[in-house]
């Protein structure tokens, strides 16, 4: 009997989990890649980092995604090098793995923009990990806030600043004011949660610059109903632990979380082919790289422009169409049958900036408010992989919405980070710092 090809993919997300299936059941040999167990749904990211969502209602193992395809064999490991000359993927543990055809969805991080030491104090929100991470930060602020005014009698107003008006920090932002204003609320004896200083950052003149203006405008004014301020035209120049600079001027704050920029897996520059800006590997009309024909590249690490001139976005619909069409390739190669050249169709774009607030185009198809915050709703527990997650998910929401509480407040982290945080507090309250929730930002006395 003939050996079957070998497909490797690089990658558990989006476009590498699509591609998996898309070539379940086919008759080639499958081994999908990724140096984590599970799937992250990544919109939902926030919602677990503002302690709505635990992060088991928005992950599922990659095996038990892909079990019914006896064909597809799932590796955990890490790539850390592509011979596609050899036709081989290297590991960290310096094991090889040959292919016949390669698709690489290895993702993206944020960029800090060369200054990678920023992340310390601003994380972002990519994984599980920064959700997790930023999660504990917000909720150790209050919680040191109380503290503080227990023990000293000094009743501080929190700080949280948001790097970003991009659809990740507009929602942060939200969920952060929705929690200081309401979720916690009626929690502290001490501290009035209510007046958190909550600022989003934004280096262009509108945030969700990739919406109609009509309803960024909607949204910014959204958030400001929220009680978060929102500053255009400021660019962030540095970040430390406990204050940001913008331009000249620095600004404290108790929390910091970056959701700007964009920074393509290292991988895509393994091929010496070109890259743009942020390290997407500027791939062949069929999604193939350069010369090399049983090589693609997909989802985050892709860049291709559409037949507009417009640049494909960097968002799950267009990571699952690339994977379907590269699958799709595969099989007519085998078959004998010419390729296609990848077509993106935009589905619309949605963004959530709190309760019962949100917008959606489609087209010139618009929506704003509670029936955008019901179709946001709709579009996301029907993306969510398992029956499970989407029942977790909707109950926690129901949940939530009816309350206004949230249910994953747990603060993650050993007794070194707890410790860690106090001293930084101590230092702050010697230092005599004092945030004022108005446009003017911060005096120190």
């Amino acid at each position: 009997m003939a050996q079957k090809p070998k497909v490797v993919i690089i990658g558990g997300g989006f476009g590498g989990l699509q591609a998996a299936k898309a070539l379940g059941g086919k008759n080639v040999e499958v081994a999908l890649i990724d140096k984590k167990n599970h799937h992250t749904f990544q919109p939902l990211l926030y919602q677990v980092a503002t302690a709505v969502l635990s992060p088991g209602e928005i992950a599922s193992p990659i095996r038990r995604i892909l079990h019914r395809y006896e064909n597809v064999q799932v590796v955990l490991g890490e790539v850390v090098g592509i011979d596609a000359e050899n036709k081989k993927v290297k590991l960290s543990d310096d094991s090889e793995m040959p292919f016949d055809y390669l698709i690489v969805a290895a993702g993206a991080r944020h960029s800090y923009f060369g200054h990678d030491d920023w992340e310390d104090d601003a994380p972002g929100l990519k994984t599980v990990e920064d959700a997790l991470e930023i999660r504990r930060r917000v909720l150790l602020a209050f919680e040191l806030a109380e503290r503080e005014a227990y023990l000293t009698g000094v009743k501080k107003h929190l700080s949280f600043v948001v790097i970003g008006g991009g659809a990740t920090g507009v929602e942060v932002a939200g969920a952060i004011a929705g929690i200081a204003r309401t979720a916690l609320a009626g929690d502290f004896n001490l501290i009035d949660t209510k007046r958190a200083l909550v600022m989003l950052f934004e280096g262009g003149d509108r945030i969700l610059n990739t919406f109609d203006p009509k309803l960024s405008e909607h949204a910014k004014k959204d958030l400001e109903d929220l009680g978060v301020e929102v500053y255009l035209n400021s660019f962030v120049t540095s970040v430390e632990a406990g204050r940001i600079k913008v331009g000249e001027k620095w600004i404290d704050c108790d929390v910091a979380v970056w959701a700007t920029g964009v920074a393509a897996s290292p991988l895509g520059k393994q091929f010496g082919v070109e890259t743009d800006r942020a390290g997407r590997v500027l791939v062949n009309k069929d999604l193939s790289v350069g010369e090399h024909k049983n090589v693609f590249v997909i989802g985050d690490m892709a860049s291709l422009k559409q037949e507009n001139g417009q640049p494909i976005p960097g968002v799950a619909p267009a990571a699952m169409q690339m994977a379907d069409a590269t699958a799709a390739n595969i099989l007519r190669d085998l078959k004998g049958e010419p390729r296609k050249d990848f077509k993106y169709f935009d589905k619309g774009s949605m963004a959530t900036i709190g309760r019962n607030k949100a917008i959606v185009e489609a087209g010139r198809f618009k929506l704003t408010g509670f029936i955008a915050w019901l179709a946001w709703l709709f579009v996301h527990v029907i993306s969510l992989i398992g029956f499970k997650n989407r029942l977790y998910v909707l109950s926690e929401w129901f949940w939530a919405y009816l309350t206004r509480e949230r249910s994953a407040r747990l603060i993650t982290g050993d007794a070194e980070e707890l410790q860690d945080a106090l001293r930084f507090i101590e230092g702050k309250h010697a230092a005599n710092v004092e945030i004022k929730a108005n446009k003017t930002a911060v005096t120190t006395k």
